[in-house]
């Protein structure tokens, strides 16, 4: 279960509407904010005096919101437009009965998988709430453990470019793959099998 100190806690209900009418919505985003969100709470404020750490950095303070649905096939177009309107950093807790998804918003909306809310853990360790915040992208945008080790020298928005890399070349050998099981003719599964191998060797030097 996500947990903050106690001393974060802010546990307030926020009223739909008012929270909606604030933003500005296309018609067809505002409609499923209405019908798919049932309530939003601002659960915790992380700053410099609730956890204990240091004020410098660029990020003054994260506010943890949750948004408990009515389905947990969100138009994820309703948590980018909030946190993209938004002047704090925001953690969102999306919620569906016992099922949770952990998002943020970093120049692109980043969320985990759904799993039990009792799974749910996300680790607020560093010195500053930027480098908290820093982590939380960490944790959240990077599903692959070993290659955020690997590129740990590396910063956060150059890692996030490599990675968006790799998930595109990953697509283009799968592609190329179900086209190739499908090629009757020997010359182009030849040529298809010629491209995948490039393809697969580049995959292994941007993963290194």
């Amino acid at each position: 279960m996500l947990s903050f100190p106690s001393t974060a806690a802010v546990g307030r209900p926020m009223p739909k509407e008012a929270f909606y009418k604030r933003l500005t919505l296309i018609s067809e985003v505002r409609e499923k904010f209405v019908s798919d969100v049932k309530r939003i709470v601002l659960e915790y404020k992380l700053a410099a005096d609730t956890l204990n750490v240091d004020q410098g950095g660029e990020v003054a303070e994260i506010l943890v919101l949750s948004l408990e649905l009515k389905k947990q096939e969100l138009d994820y177009r309703i948590v980018e437009n909030i946190a993209r309107q938004n002047a704090h950093k925001l953690l969102f807790l999306l919620k569906f009965q016992d099922q949770g998804q952990l998002a943020l918003y970093y120049g692109k909306l980043y969320k985990t998988p759904w799993q039990p809310l009792v799974d749910l853990t996300l680790s607020a360790k560093g010195l500053s709430i930027t480098s908290i915040w820093e982590g939380f992208i960490e944790q959240i945008a990077f599903n692959n453990v070993e290659c955020k080790m690997q590129n740990a020298e590396l910063s956060i928005d150059e890692r996030l470019k490599k990675q968006e890399s790799i998930l595109k070349l990953q697509k283009e050998i799968d592609k190329l793959e179900r086209h190739s099981r499908n090629e009757k003719q020997p010359k182009k599964r030849f040529e298809l099998f010629t491209r995948l191998q490039d393809l697969k060797k580049k995959l292994i030097q941007m993963e290194n």
